[in-house]
């Protein structure tokens, strides 16, 4: 790791955050993930007095920016000292919530919902036992002080912190005779080892495992550890690191290949990737007990202020019960509660002649489960379920560390060569791997997957066509017995990279959905607009071709192939055929007159649209319809109901607050309170057009439709105006 320069008049860490250097020592203003990562190399390593800045939450990255676990935990068992942590009284109450549930645990826990048989279940815990035993006598308040503002003020030593009218900060250092102006917004800026990229988009296999992160929330020297698993060429996300969407995109791999995710427990080094996850395109589903669940709301809720039940609408949960079995991308998993101080889960699963566990953070000590039976600590059957860990299982990837959290990476060293040879180890820095174990520490990249030799289950072709017809948004929906009929009417084609896939200007004889690879549009005919036009991919489960069939004229671009290509094609009769009883002709048919108005471009250049996807974008468009309004009237009235929302095309639209002017909206801009226009509550606000305009309007139905399946674009809308 490159070693940080301290600059005037502040410094701005790598992560993001700002440090100030003072007469009391640093003083760090924001803390996103890992940032610990920049500072504890420091001359005086990490700080112990943290300004928590006026937003928890980046919205559009998806992830905390006062993450401030990891400081704590370093400053008290590394250096035996007290975190400060400087905020509101209100920033008070919510970070407690944050901080109970990643350091404690959840305050009330009853189990008997997450297993089969409740309380008579085999290996059921004595869960606050366990808790208490690894908190010890600790409370919050030796970990951490609160210093509150009053009067926008706190002090330490000649030291005055100053929290000002516009959310800035001023730090004044009487010893030093310097005054310092610091920002309250903390941005965020991604430091990952991406290994190699793949030179063709990755195509998942029938069974592998690819390190997101070998490593521990304190080694500046590689990835926070979390991995992928690879069932039936779709992949299951275990704990995803916090940069893990990123990793996915630089390294040619589609995230849309990831659906399902498995949250094991609530720490920061776990968690803090889940809900970039959440918000990525589509909806994603998580797989964890209610619990563990229920904890990481409670810890993002306080974080984002987004209600609770607004929080679980933006994915879809699978309550898991342990005793009872969940097939998952074909695979059987079982899951268990590992040794640890909060709940966390670890999980095994079966698939074809291949059988896998998980240790998950885990205490993994024969000895030591010994002592906590003889101290109560543990049930009697609790011990006997810890003890029974399935070394003989084909694949074992352990997690390792410092005790009394973690396994001994000394002690997985003891057991047999054969046993060795089969565990990848997780959680652990290279410099503590022994040099003479027979164990493998896991390596990240795609390029260091893991691919076990695995039988070839039945079906399997018709398990990845009709894989791709359900992740296919206008397909989804579709019965079983059209599921059959594309069965028998999609064939497989492969083109090199460069390939013209379509000619423009030539009759349209088939429609594409893309399995693997991306291809790009070129020679369209587009409007004019003050911008260059932007430049149309699509990727893995996007289709195109389909409306020179449908309007039965000659292509109107060429289609070339930017990677190499796997797609599945459907010649024209059989394409007019399967759609027809169906919506799709009229929307196909409107999806071509509205794109011909430039909707493509004007999502394109959007600050609220721009990060969507091409599939995302395509949706929309299907909903938007384009109109002119002159200049002075009322799209949405403040104090209204309303039914619609719109994006302007050309011209400005006045956002009026009381009467007065706090904003003015142009091109790719949105006009709509998107939480209100959901719920049916009336508009805080007035969007009236400044001039005559061009806008799209689309209606209550399609949007909330929209929204419930893009929850990362419902996040992004929830703008506030006049910021």
């Amino acid at each position: 790791m490159s070693k940080i320069i301290l600059t005037e008049p502040y410094t701005t860490l790598p992560r993001g955050g700002y440090l100030l250097e003072t007469s009391v020592g640093y003083i760090q203003i924001g803390s996103p993930p890992e940032t610990i990562k920049d500072t504890m190399m420091l001359p005086r390593s990490t700080p112990f007095i943290f300004v928590l800045p006026n937003q928890f939450f980046h919205v559009s990255k998806g992830i905390s920016v006062a993450e401030l676990e990891f400081p704590i935990y370093y400053n008290h068992f590394l250096r035996q000292k007290k975190t400060y942590v400087v905020c509101t009284e209100e920033q008070r109450e919510q970070f407690r919530i944050v901080l109970n549930e990643a350091i404690f645990g959840p305050e009330e826990l009853d189990l008997k919902s997450d297993y089969a048989n409740g309380e008579q279940s085999f290996g059921f815990p004595n869960m606050k036992a366990e808790i208490d035993y690894f908190r010890g006598n600790r409370e919050m308040d030796d970990l951490v002080r609160f210093v509150i503002f009053k009067d926008n003020q706190v002090r330490f030593n000649n030291v005055t912190i100053v929290k000002r009218d516009d959310g800035n900060f001023e730090v004044h250092d009487s010893d030093w005779n310097k005054k310092t102006d610091l920002p309250g917004e903390v941005g965020y800026n991604i430091i990952y080892d991406t290994g190699e990229r793949m030179p063709e988009p990755y195509q998942p296999p029938l069974l592998g495992v690819t390190c997101l992160g070998p490593s521990h929330g304190f080694d500046p020297d590689d990835n926070t550890s979390g991995f992928i698993m690879w069932i039936n060429h779709q992949g299951v996300m275990v704990d995803p690191p916090v940069n893990s969407t990123e990793w996915l995109r630089r390294s040619n791999v589609n995230p849309k290949l990831i659906n399902t995710v498995i949250l094991t427990h609530c720490h920061a080094d776990h968690d803090a990737g889940t809900f970039q996850k959440i918000l990525e395109e589509g909806k994603i589903t998580i797989f964890t007990t209610v619990t563990v669940m229920h904890s990481f709301i409670r810890k993002y809720h306080a974080l984002t202020q987004i209600p609770i039940k607004e929080l679980y609408t933006l994915f879809d949960f699978v309550p898991v019960v342990i005793g009872k079995t969940y097939i998952i991308n074909g695979a059987a998993f079982r899951f268990n509660y590992a040794l640890h101080s909060i709940p966390s889960l670890s999980f095994e699963f079966q698939f074809q002649d291949q059988s896998f566990i998980y240790s998950s953070d885990h205490l993994n000590d024969p000895d030591k489960f010994k002592e906590l039976l003889d101290n109560g600590v543990l049930t009697e059957s609790r011990y006997r379920d810890l003890l029974d860990f399935p070394w003989h299982y084909d694949i074992i990837y352990h997690e390792a560390g410092i005790p009394p959290l973690h396994t001994r990476v000394d002690y997985l060293s003891t057991l047999p060569e054969e046993v060795q040879k089969k565990i990848t180890v997780y959680h652990i820095s290279r410099k503590s791997m022994p040099p003479e174990s027979h164990l493998t520490l896991a390596k990240f990249g795609i390029e260091n997957t893991l691919y076990p030799v695995v039988k070839t289950p039945p079906h399997e072709e018709a398990y990845r066509i009709l894989d791709a017809l359900a992740n296919v948004d206008i397909f989804k929906n579709f019965p079983i017995a059209k599921a059959k009929e594309f069965l028998t009417i999609a064939d497989k084609e492969l083109y090199k990279r460069g390939d013209v896939i379509i000619r423009k200007d030539t009759a349209g004889d088939k429609f594409f959905i893309l399995l693997s690879g991306n291809v790009r549009v070129e020679g369209m005919e587009q409007e004019s607009f003050e911008e260059e036009n932007v430049t149309k991919r699509y990727g893995t489960y996007e289709y195109f071709g389909e409306a020179s069939l449908i309007l039965d004229t000659l292509r109107s671009a060429d289609v070339v192939a930017e990677t190499d290509v796997q797609a599945l094609t459907i010649e024209k009769a059989r394409f007019l055929s399967f759609i027809r009883g169906t919506d799709l002709m009229e929307k196909f048919e409107k999806l071509n007159q509205i794109r011909r108005t430039g909707t493509w471009e004007t999502l394109s250049n959007s600050r609220f649209f721009r990060g969507m996807t091409s599939a995302q974008k395509t949706s929309m468009e299907i909903l938007m319809e384009e109109e002119e309004i002159p200049g002075g009237r009322d799209l949405i009235t403040e104090g209204s109901n309303f039914d619609d929302v719109f994006i302007i095309k050309r011209g400005e639209v006045d956002v009026l607050h009381g009467g007065r002017t706090i904003e003015t909206l142009a091109w790719g801009d949105f006009c709509g309170e998107i939480y209100n226009f959901q719920k049916g509550f009336t508009s805080t606000l007035t969007f009236r057009t400044k001039t005559t305009c061009q806008v799209y309007r689309i209606s209550r139905n399609g949007m909330l439709h929209y929204i419930h399946d893009n929850p990362g674009v419902y996040m992004r809308l929830n703008y506030v105006y006049g910021k």
